[in-house]
């Protein structure tokens, strides 16, 4: 998993309902724009808002949608193991390349409550397994100790999304990582940077609003051209900045329903973003 993958969004319609014309415009704009993976149903797709059946279908929506053309990656995480080896034991695998699994949230596990969660999800589940630290969302850091411990513990743990927001984290990590385990960047205005210390790439929220400058930017600063993927760095900048200002996915929900490829609804308990946000990344995208 190199490059940049998209943690896509689920569109609804104005009344609620989960959008599938506007899912296949999304992966569409996606994949024709040169992002290299897509990833589904992650924090940024509300899949705590979903239920089971709706799961199930946009599961097999984006890989129908997607045909093959891209690597998909299935969201399976939670806090309850056994609740996800129980989902796990019943998942149609067909398409997926890999999941993506969040370290627990709200229990705040120790960090031998990380290991043992994540080998039970290993000796579980038959594809490639990423791992994700998000500390500002699940309440607790899974260690570098922890991470590298799993990584040489089973050949299915291939990467991390790392967006615990700790540069000496990644360093010690793309320090004393295997060779074949990825760091893969979890924070879109933070991605080039941590592309010189050695990451191999992104799972993106700006990148599928705007997949051809953003998976530009990767590849440039990924093949050491750091002067010419500036550039486009910081002509997104501000907007990657400016779609976390009132919540993830409201800001890129927003700018996409302007783009024509989705309403601007997102689920409850999240709301749209505030007025002023709208007219701050109207401008924005007025500019880009």
């Amino acid at each position: 998993m190199k490059g940049t993958g998209v943690a896509l969004i689920t569109p609804f319609t104005a009344s609620g309902e989960v959008d599938f014309n506007s899912l296949s415009k999304i992966i569409e704009h996606s994949i024709t724009g040169g992002v290299e993976y897509l990833v589904v149903l992650g924090t940024t797709g509300e899949s705590v808002t979903l239920s089971k059946d709706e799961k199930k279908q946009i599961y097999a929506h984006v890989i129908k949608q997607a045909a093959g053309r891209v690597p998909c990656v299935a969201g399976l995480g939670g806090n309850n193991t056994q609740d996800i080896l129980d989902t796990i034991a019943h998942f149609d695998f067909d398409g997926y390349d890999a999941i993506l699994s969040v370290s627990p949230f709200y229990n705040k596990p120790s960090q031998e409550g990380i290991y043992r969660h994540f080998m039970a999800i290993e000796e579980a589940c038959p594809l490639p397994i990423i791992l994700y630290n998000v500390p500002g969302r699940t309440g607790s850091n899974m260690s570098a100790a922890t991470t590298l411990r799993l990584a040489n513990s089973s050949e299915k743990f291939v990467a991390i999304k790392e967006a615990s927001g700790n540069p000496e984290q990644f360093m010690d990590l793309l320090n004393e990582k295997p060779a074949d385990f990825e760091i893969i960047s979890g924070d879109d205005n933070l991605t080039l940077p941590f592309l010189a210390m050695g990451m191999s790439g992104v799972i993106s929220v700006i990148g599928q609003a705007y997949p051809k400058e953003f998976t530009s930017m990767v590849r440039l600063g990924m093949d050491n051209k750091f002067v010419e993927a500036r550039q486009l760095h910081y002509k997104l900048y501000n907007l990657m900045k400016g779609i976390f200002m009132d919540g993830n996915p409201g800001g890129v929900k927003y700018i996409m329903s302007k783009m024509g490829l989705c309403e601007n609804v997102v689920r409850l308990p999240l709301a749209p973003i505030n007025a002023d946000l709208e007219a701050k990344l109207d401008q924005l995208m007025a500019e880009m």
